[in-house]
């Protein structure tokens, strides 16, 4: 495949990725007080397992970006609640670097998977706890018990979710490897 093909079909792969996210995020998702219970993550975990973090990033920028904008309009903080799906797709994008620089693929290594996508997990759910906090502080809505009451809660889901996430990712990837292309 010549590097224009490959542009080409990482280019289309993120922007069916980031449609994905748009309806995951919104319509499966459970609300459960102030935590989150969302399948959202798995494009941008996906793009980062086939193609790495640059990929990941932009599935996961333009997929929040766009459910920001149906779901809350542009405010003051839009652009900050872009940053913790980013930094997961990083972290994990990151760590699919690191195994191809050693001639392997992420999806082989299970246990270390899951404990990466547990790691951006945990820096996601930080992530999305300073941006709640100055969006409550910008729009006076601060409370201490509201922005950090359920953070360990919050943890324990974010981690949970990140699991069934890679585990759902794992044989989506292997099948999307099948695929010539994506070889």
């Amino acid at each position: 495949m010549s590097q224009k093909q490959n542009k080409t079909l990482r280019i289309c792969c993120v922007a069916l990725c980031a449609a994905m996210y748009v309806p995951m995020s919104m319509y499966l998702a459970v609300n459960i007080g102030t935590v989150r219970i969302s399948f959202a993550s798995l494009p941008t975990v996906v793009m980062a397992l086939l193609f790495g973090p640059v990929d990941a990033v932009s599935t996961a920028l333009i997929g929040e970006f766009c459910k920001q904008l149906l779901t809350y309009g542009i405010t003051y903080t839009t652009v900050f609640y872009l940053i913790p799906p980013a930094l997961r797709g990083l972290c994990i994008g990151l760590f699919t670097l690191a195994m191809k620089k050693q001639g392997k693929r992420p999806e082989q290594y299970r246990w270390i998977l899951y404990v990466v996508c547990s790691i951006a997990a945990t820096l996601t759910t930080i992530g999305n706890t300073l941006v709640n906090w100055l969006d409550s502080i910008l729009f006076n809505y601060y409370t201490p018990a509201l922005i950090f009451g359920g953070m360990a809660y919050r943890f324990v889901i974010g981690i949970i979710t990140a699991i069934v996430v890679a585990t759902v990712a794992i044989p989506l990837v292997k099948l999307l490897r099948k695929q010539p292309a994506l070889r």
